[in-house]
Order: C-alpha cells, then structure tokens, then sequence
C-alpha cells in the first residue's frame, strides 16, 4: 500500500513529531503499521529510524499505542522484554503474532486515510 503525505496537515503548521504522534495515536485496535509507513504519512518517507526514536524517548509513549508499530517486515523488532510486552499486547487486541514475532500485514495492516 502506498502511503501520502497529508498536505493539510503540513498546512496547519503541524511539526513531523506532533503528525508522527497523532498518526500513531490512530491506529485502530487490531491493525499495525510499519515505522516507514508512519514517517512517510508524516512527510518523510526516509524517518523510520526517526519514528522509531520518537516512539522510545517519548515521555507520551504510554498514551499512544507504541505496541502497534512494527518493522517493515511485519516484525516486532523490540529485544527482550520490550518485545514480550508488545507481543502480548498484540495478542490481546486478537493479532496473530507468529513464533518469531511476524504480523502478517496483508491481515493486520493498517491502511491509514489518503491525503
């Protein structure tokens, strides 16, 4: 799925942290997004890792629901404990998380509004 950049969004002065925020906050229970696809809804098809930092060092991240963005594989790429916490978060919203931590997106992936 191709995901667009939201001219309006821009147009209200909104900065790439606060859409990356509210992108996340939308995601609906039982569906997941991808780092990338987060960044390029934002504006900026190349800030996966940008996201991804935002989601660890943001002092919101138990408001938003961290637990559904994943890699762009359809992996929850969290080490340790961090990953067995998102896992059985998924697994509560009734997302299929396979042994080695896949989603499959083309079940659960969230396909956010176009611009």
């Amino acid at each position: 799925a191709r995901f667009l950049y939201n001219r309006r969004m821009a147009e209200k002065g909104e900065s790439f942290t606060d859409r990356v925020k509210r992108l996340i906050a939308g995601i609906p229970s039982g569906k997941v997004a991808t780092y990338g696809q987060i960044a390029a809804c934002a504006g900026n098809h190349r800030a996966s890792r940008q996201v991804a930092w935002l989601l660890h060092s943001s002092s919101r991240k138990d408001r938003l629901p961290w637990h559904r963005v994943i890699s762009s594989k359809g992996v929850i790429s969290l080490p340790g404990e961090g990953g067995r916490i998102q896992r059985q978060l998924l697994e509560q919203e009734g997302i299929r998380v396979g042994s080695g931590g896949e989603v499959p997106l083309e079940v659960y992936g969230w396909q956010p509004d176009g611009p």
